[in-house]
């Protein structure tokens, strides 16, 4: 069946979906900051679980057919690898706030780029690894790793965007014989149980009112999922891929608003030379398909 390329529709959906996603942070931010990361990921994960299995019953085949694949153990690994990437990425976020952590974070594109040759057998020509080059001089920028007063929390976020990228290419990897469905079914389902077994041990009661948040953040990490996937489906992604770096935008807009952080001088340098880059990077990409 061929895609439809609805691009008005799907950056529409696109910026739908940064928002939604920037929120989800927030209440993260606010709940991992109250409560154990652990369990905080986990109960989103039971909810994240429950919508793919649900997704998975209503299509033909139902859960034997999404779960179907000739490669379990790297599909395993990705969902597993995924739920770390969360942990780490919200203990960044109670750790440096959301504009530091989501200002380093964006180079993850830049790092599936450069991982790609190498992982994938993908052609990297000069331009990407100027981009490349242009991106990790922002993470630098924002680092400031020759100041006396660098703090090495600030590599956390480059962490989880380490392991973000390498779960990108892990899905390339497992898309020449799974399909999306299957893939997002192990995604949700993997997770769901690793972050069980880790944490179970780190139960504690909730406050009525955190439970709002927590029920809150559930509802947002699905409509987020829900919203990428009809975005993915409407149009193509080269197209609408540029406009994730919203996130960025809204995620900063919360955090400044919310949690009282500021934008300091080099973080904003930083962000915008990894985003030039990055936005190379999609422009190149689209060019030569």
């Amino acid at each position: 069946m061929t895609q439809s390329n609805n691009i008005p529709l799907g950056i529409s959906l696109m910026v739908a979906t940064t928002f939604v996603f920037a929120v989800q942070d927030g209440l993260s931010r606010h709940l991992a900051a109250e409560y154990n990361v652990l369990m905080v990921v986990m109960i989103r994960y039971w909810f994240f679980a429950a919508f793919v299995i649900t997704i998975a019953r209503r299509k033909a085949g139902g859960i034997r057919a999404a779960a179907k694949t000739s490669q379990p153990i790297v599909q395993a690994f990705r969902g597993v690898l995924l739920a770390a990437e969360v942990c780490v990425m919200i203990a960044a976020f109670t750790i440096l706030g959301l504009v530091e952590s989501h200002a380093v974070f964006t180079s993850y594109p830049l790092l599936i780029a450069a991982l790609s040759g190498p992982l994938l057998g993908e052609k990297v020509g000069w331009r990407r690894w100027s981009a490349i080059g242009v991106g990790f001089v922002g993470v630098l920028i924002i680092l400031q790793p020759g100041m006396a007063v660098f703090d090495p929390a600030a590599v956390i976020p480059l962490l989880a965007a380490a392991m973000f990228a390498v779960y990108g290419l892990l899905t390339r990897f497992v898309a020449r014989r799974d399909t999306s469905a299957t893939s997002f079914f192990w995604t949700g389902v993997t997770g769901s149980l690793a972050m069980t077994l880790a944490g179970i041990w780190f139960w504690e009661p909730m406050l009525p009112r955190d439970w709002l948040y927590m029920a809150a953040l559930c509802v947002t990490g699905v409509t987020g999922h829900w919203l990428l996937i009809r975005c993915y489906e409407v149009a193509e992604a080269s197209a609408v891929q540029p406009f994730a770096y919203l996130q960025l935008v809204f995620a900063a807009i919360i955090g400044i608003s919310i949690f009282g952080e500021t934008v300091r001088t080099n973080v904003a340098i930083g962000a915008a030379l990894i985003v030039a880059a990055g936005l190379f990077t999609f422009w190149r990409e689209r060019l030569q398909r």
